[in-house]
């Protein structure tokens, strides 16, 4: 499959088709790990096509699998490529009054994961009218989740990455954006690219008294409060400024009225960091940091870090390809190197963590001023159709030439 214009010209004669199937799931969005109208409707979309298909067990997810029909360029095992799209909306009521808005009472795809979905079956299409052609073999992965609880960790607990009888090579997983970027314009980076995310729940144990007389009391307030500012500090004398954490508290919470100390207070924090190592280091120093500042004071700190997703972090190699693969399809003027990562996390992680490959993002913003538009999660977040068929064209040609099917990248 040398002549990558072919794979262009096919998604947008699926385009329409596409559109409609996005549509379709915007209006009825659903949330989480149980979606079973989204999963019929992208099983009735995959209808026809040769694909070993398998429903989840614990979730709503499809994973189908392509059987490619040429054999391997080089004789030797056949690859397998994963290509990944997310399919579980928000608890946002849409305001974006677009004919197709969302039938569900405060249920909305504000992230644009209806688009992923599209792009995906539109994928599957594209390798499947060109599976003579196809050296390798391609997992297709409709996640449900990704919002939170995350799908992904109970599809690898599924058998998502030995589905096709045997490992995984590589994955590749795009995302729209509603407002930041221009439309059609591709964006992405090697290395860390999304953030871990991890949430931070501090409990100040004293003992409560009278608010007249503080000193028969250990007072939780003012602790928990010292606690706050010094992690702060820790956070910008304990770590490398060019490998960042941001720790954010969002939440102190506390006794019942005014002349009442407390026996306790709380504090909530989420925590984003850009490498594993800054990751671990900065749980540990959050427990040292409360334990050791509640202690200077009498009082005790117990701390509770709930491991949110890893940090998602491009492979050099794999996210070469899929820039050249862009550049080659759709020129150099629709691709922009992300010179920082983004704070915020994907579970998209989790499967980079086991194989290589290369997260995407593309502008899908329907205003030409990108830079006023209402961004991602908005109730007001609005995605241009058009760029579908660009996703699918670009998932399709990633999987072929990771196989060995297509052009080269260059």
């Amino acid at each position: 499959m040398g002549d990558w214009t072919s794979v262009k010209e096919l998604a947008h004669s699926l385009g329409p088709g596409l559109i409609a199937l996005r549509h379709d799931l915007h209006r009825h969005p659903e949330l989480g790990n149980d979606l079973p109208r989204t999963q019929r409707a992208v099983l009735d979309a995959l209808d026809g096509l040769d694909l070993e298909i398998t429903p989840g067990t614990s979730l709503s997810s499809v994973v189908a699998v392509l059987r490619g029909r040429a054999g391997a360029r080089d004789g030797g095992e056949r690859p397998v490529v994963l290509l990944r799209g997310d399919m579980d909306a928000l608890p946002v009521t849409e305001v974006t009054g677009v004919e197709f808005a969302s039938e569900r009472d405060g249920l909305m795809h504000a992230c644009g994961h209806d688009l992923h979905v599209a792009g995906l079956v539109g994928a599957a299409r594209i390798l499947h009218a060109l599976r003579d052609d196809l050296a390798g073999d391609v997992v297709f992965m409709f996640q449900p989740g990704e919002e939170g609880p995350g799908g992904a960790e109970p599809m690898l607990r599924e058998g998502l990455l030995d589905v096709a009888g045997r490992r995984v090579d590589a994955a590749y997983a795009i995302h729209v954006y509603a407002a930041e970027h221009p439309r059609g314009v591709w964006f992405g980076r090697p290395g860390p690219q999304m953030a871990a995310a991890d949430e931070v729940s501090i409990t100040v144990q004293g003992r409560g008294g009278h608010g007249s007389q503080p000193h028969y009391a250990l007072d939780p307030v003012p602790v928990a409060c010292e606690i706050v500012l010094a992690l702060q500090t820790m956070v910008t004398r304990r770590f490398d400024v060019f490998d960042p954490v941001v720790l954010t508290v969002g939440r102190i919470t506390s006794g019942t009225v005014e002349n009442v100390i407390p026996d306790t207070a709380g504090i909530s924090a989420t925590l984003r960091t850009f490498s594993p190592e800054h990751r671990e280091k900065a749980h540990a120093e959050i427990r040292n940091v409360a334990e050791h500042v509640a202690a200077a004071h009498r009082l005790a700190a117990t701390v509770d870090i709930s491991g949110g997703y890893p940090v998602t972090v491009n492979d050099p190699d794999e996210f070469a390809l899929a820039r050249a693969t862009v550049v080659d399809l759709f020129g150099e003027e629709r691709w922009a190197d992300m010179v920082t990562p983004e704070a915020g996390a994907e579970d998209m992680s989790f499967v980079l963590n086991e194989v290589p490959g290369a997260y995407l993002n593309i502008g899908a913003c329907v205003s030409d001023d990108h830079t006023t538009a209402d961004d991602n999660h908005s109730p007001r977040a609005a995605y241009d159709d058009s760029v579908i068929p660009d996703m699918a064209a670009l998932l399709a040609e990633l999987a072929l030439r990771r196989t060995g099917s297509g052009a080269q990248a260059r």
